[in-house]
């Protein structure tokens, strides 16, 4: 069995820790790390770069693969799976209906995500779809993605910035803070210093694992030995070594394509 997972960098290791940890198989972790981040560029160029990157993972004939950029899901999720039928391509979006189902006192929600993914449809149909548009406020946090690829997840530089992009809410207002980009849970001390004690703080990276399972299940796969390449669009020892700290893996091979 092979799963890919696809990301501008390192945001997408948040999901990926989630599924090697519950099942065995062979897997291909792909950072675009030459172009990121994603979202901030024009999103005609941004298709191209995961057009050319799923592509090499289909050419892997991965069974799955997961686009662990909420980003890349909600310009090109639609294309992808009209593309590639023969493969199952699970996407990722804002747990914002998690937040929602948890939300028992009616008080507000923060999103925040990349401009990209805020701006696009596909956010917006989901909240609207939810009937949540009343509750659901929205912020982009763009820097943060540049911060996670150099390996800064904590300190005064990315509490300042949270706090700045921050200073417009009144928290006592809102339930729930919603990270609608994988970059983000690698900031969660952060978040959790800054946030008052009472913000509930959702990914969807456990949607992700269940929806990887339930795939598994329905194509029939079988688990096989753990195996681990690591695919990057550009040589980072920087990268290498923040996806062994957060991984805690050793034994995987490293490519540039």
């Amino acid at each position: 069995m092979k799963i890919g997972f696809f990301d501008s960098g390192l945001g997408g290791i948040t999901i990926f820790n989630k599924v090697i940890n519950e099942i065995n198989a062979e897997y291909f972790y792909l950072a675009d790390n030459k172009n990121t981040p994603y979202g901030i560029k024009e999103k005609s160029q941004v298709i191209k770069y995961i057009n050319t990157c799923v592509k090499k993972l289909i050419d892997l004939e991965c069974d799955i693969i997961v686009v662990a950029c909420n980003t890349a899901t909600s310009i090109a999720i639609k294309e992808l799976r009209d593309k590639y039928k023969g493969t199952c391509i699970i996407g990722t979006e804002p747990a914002i209906k998690v937040a929602v189902d948890e939300n028992y006192l009616n008080k507000k929600i923060l999103v925040c995500a990349t401009t990209m993914t805020i701006n696009e449809e596909k956010l917006n149909n989901l909240i609207k779809n939810l009937d949540v548009e009343d509750v659901v406020e929205k912020e982009p946090l763009d820097e943060l993605v540049k911060y996670a690829e150099k390996g800064i997840f904590k300190g005064v530089k990315v509490e300042n910035y949270i706090s700045q992009r921050f200073s417009k809410y009144n928290f006592e207002e809102f339930t729930h803070l919603v990270l609608g980009c994988t970059h983000f849970p690698l900031f969660a001390y952060t978040f959790k210093k800054i946030l008052p004690s009472h913000i509930h703080i959702v990914d969807g990276s456990n949607g992700i694992l269940k929806n990887v399972h339930r795939k598994i299940d329905e194509k029939h796969l079988q688990e096989s030995s753990f195996k681990c390449k690591v695919l990057l669009t550009k040589p980072s020892d920087m990268f290498i070594s923040n996806f062994k700290n957060i991984t805690n893996l050793d034994n995987f091979q490293v490519e540039i394509i």
